[in-house]
């Protein structure tokens, strides 16, 4: 078990997401940054698809009751195990009565804090992963607050006595960037009907991400998007990483928890493969959209899935060879 000392900002448990159910209105969600969850479960040797705690901004103070194995990747946040520096993108083995004390981030906005056997609370609709609008799933269905006890799965022998020696190198984490983020995106289905000022607008203007954003969605402030005649949509399909364009102009990127149907013209889409990157956008962050071919998106995502496929591979013989060893 874990103790909540402290919920940080904003801390839930999610996993990769609740599939199957959009078409009742129920979001994918999950982790916002699938790169960092990924690597976070494999350091600490689960096989896949286990909950981690997602922080945002801010992360969570944790007293463990087991001996286990963590491991922090994401964003740049200070974090100390009894007061010590711990290193992200590394596992560490932590023991009872250790706390963990993850600060306020430097660069980047999410962290994702991995435990050997995943945190255990039970699944709603196939995932643990916390949908705050509805109150689903996580620790009921709310960010985690102090007095909060979190279980946690077992774990091989192997994965506590024995971690890896080593984490991943920093060109693991360089997808965190600076103020500027440089987001591909594809034009949407209602590309074509904005003014030729308006689109070019988009792909070459910076938008400001503003305080109001959230998993829902990032809403952004820039140039005005204005439609070439006005027009009523019924509600289409909309997903994570969908641009919307509502009545002021400002385009509203579609995040993690975002509904499944929306109203607003959609002039573009977010590549898969940049997602990650956008989700560790801040507020006072910028991004700078750049398009592609929907074939180019497409030939992204696959290359940047194999590439985390060898680090994940990787990463397993590592375990495997510790196992062998013990």
């Amino acid at each position: 078990m874990i103790d909540v000392m402290d919920g940080g900002f904003f801390t839930t448990v999610q996993d990769g997401g609740r599939s199957g159910y959009r078409h009742a209105g129920v979001p994918v969600g999950g982790a916002m940054d699938a790169w960092a969850y990924r690597l976070a479960n494999a350091l600490v040797g689960n096989e896949g698809d286990e909950a981690v705690l997602e922080a945002t901004m801010a992360g969570p103070t944790l007293r463990f009751h087991v001996e286990t194995v963590i491991a922090v990747c994401g964003g740049d946040f200070p974090c100390t195990l009894n007061g010590r520096p711990l290193p992200l993108w590394k596992p560490a083995i932590v023991r009872p009565g250790d706390v963990l004390k993850i600060g306020v981030c430097r660069a980047g906005w999410r962290a994702y804090i991995a435990v050997a056997g995943g945190i255990a609370v039970p699944p709603v609709m196939g995932s643990r992963s916390t949908y705050v609008p509805a109150r689903l799933g996580g620790l009921s269905g709310r960010p985690l607050q102090p007095g909060d006890v979190l279980p946690t799965g077992a774990a091989c022998r192997h994965r506590v006595a024995k971690p890896l020696r080593w984490g991943l190198a920093r060109s693991a984490s360089r997808y965190i960037g600076g103020k500027t983020k440089t987001v591909r995106a594809v034009p949407g289905p209602e590309y074509g009907e904005f003014t030729p000022e308006s689109r070019r607008q988009f792909f070459a203007a910076r938008y400001e991400v503003t305080p109001q954003s959230d998993r829902i969605g990032y809403r952004l402030f820039g140039p005005a998007l204005a439609l070439g005649r006005e027009r009523e949509m019924v509600s289409e399909a909309v997903v994570f990483g969908t641009v919307q364009v509502p009545a002021s102009g400002q385009p509203i990127v579609l995040m993690a928890d975002s509904q499944t149907t929306g109203g607003y013209p959609r002039i573009a889409q977010v590549a898969a493969a940049d997602l990650p990157v956008l989700a560790q956008a801040r507020p006072g962050d910028c991004v700078q959209f750049q398009p592609i071919a929907p074939e180019e998106a497409a030939r992204l995502y696959i290359e940047q899935q194999q590439r985390l496929g060898r680090w994940v591979a990787t990463i397993r013989r590592q375990w495997g060879e510790n196992s062998e060893n013990d």
